[in-house]
Formats: C-alpha cells, structure tokens, sequence
C-alpha cells in the first residue's frame, strides 16, 4: 500500500512512518518545511492544488497536523484543503483529530469537561472539534480517529481498545495511549477499513 503521512515529522506522524514502514508500506513523508535528517516533501498544506498532485496514485493519506500555539483558528482551513486534494486524487484520508468531539462515559462531551480539557487546551480542543464538524459535510472519503484525552510518546504494545463516539477511560478515570500504540492503530484502519467514520483508541 502506498501512503502519503501529512505531518510526517510530528509525534504521530513520524511514528505513523515508522510503523507503516515496518509493515513493508510505501510511504510518502509530508511535511511543512524542511526538517535536518528528514526525507521528506516540504509543502505548504493548504495547498490543495500541490497536495492532490502529491496524493494522485497513494492508497490513502494519513493527516497528521497539528497547529502552532495560537494558531489553532488554521486547523479548519488546512482541513478542508487537505479534504479537498484526496477528493480531487480519489484517495481515502484518515484524519488525526483530537479528544475534544468524543462523549464522556456518562454524558457531556470531553471538551466541556475540565478533567480532560484544563483551560490552557480549550483553544486546541475546540479547534478539534470544529475540525471534525469540517469533515462531516465534505464529500471527500474521510474517517476520523480521536485519539484519547492524553497521548505521549511511550511503548508500543500493539494492544488497545477500538471504541467509536465515546472516550475510552480505565476505571479510575483516566484515558490514555502512547503515539506509538496510536500509530499502530491508524495502520491498522488503514490496512482493514472499519465501518465506523469516526472512531477512537485507548488502553
């Protein structure tokens, strides 16, 4: 499969790369500018024109983008061109949003809930959320992964549990994964297609 990671040298995107390369994937790394020791394509995203031309031929494309610090009012804009290119290539995308949109076991949504969502991530989190409002009314073939309410470098297990809409949590409360468990799960969507367009991992 050939797959083109958008993002290709952040925490999720380099690990989506190192576990679709493991996994004998050709693989296409995108990313915003050019990186020390990176072999990579540097785009500006919202190129979509730039970007389908880079998409045309790829099985699917992974979008692992995440803004600066105040820039998050970007997220949508670079959404929708990113959208745009795999519909103009044909390709399928999987976008990695954020917690933010997934219900709270119980009820609410984890971007009201301050056990998830502290003030200093509420611009993030809501841009996650207006992300994926983004892909439900584009035509392109899109699925979104919401990734739990802390995900940091760590292990890769190769164990996790696959939810849809609500946010997996451990009894105590807490949601968690390491990008490298994340990685393994986009892999996965990628080489068998779920049915869910949006769904969400956690251990």
């Amino acid at each position: 499969m050939k797959i083109a990671v958008v993002g290709a040298a952040g925490m999720v995107g380099s690990r989506v790369l190192t576990e679709a390369a493991g996994r004998g994937h050709d693989l296409l790394a995108i990313v915003r500018g050019r990186r020390p020791g990176v072999a990579d394509v540097p785009v500006v995203v919202a190129d979509s024109g730039r970007m389908a031309t880079l998409f045309a031929g790829t099985d699917a494309v992974v979008a692992a983008t995440r803004p600066a610090p105040g820039e998050e009012y970007t997220v949508t804009g670079t959404t929708t061109a990113l959208l745009d290119a795999a519909a103009e290539a044909g390709t399928r995308i999987l976008v990695v949003g954020g917690a933010a949109p997934l219900r709270v076991p119980g009820g609410g949504l984890v971007l009201d809930d301050p056990r998830y969502v502290p003030p200093e991530y509420r611009a993030i989190a809501g841009a996650s959320a207006a992300q994926l409002d983004v892909c439900r009314t584009h035509p392109a073939d899109w699925v979104y992964l919401s990734p739990p309410a802390v995900l940091e470098p760590g292990a890769r297990t190769g164990s996790y549990r696959r939810g849809t809409t609500t946010l997996i949590t451990r009894p105590d409360g807490t949601s968690r994964i390491s990008a490298e468990d994340l990685a393994a799960a986009v892999v996965d969507e990628l080489e068998t297609i779920g049915t869910d367009r949006h769904f969400t991992v956690g251990y």
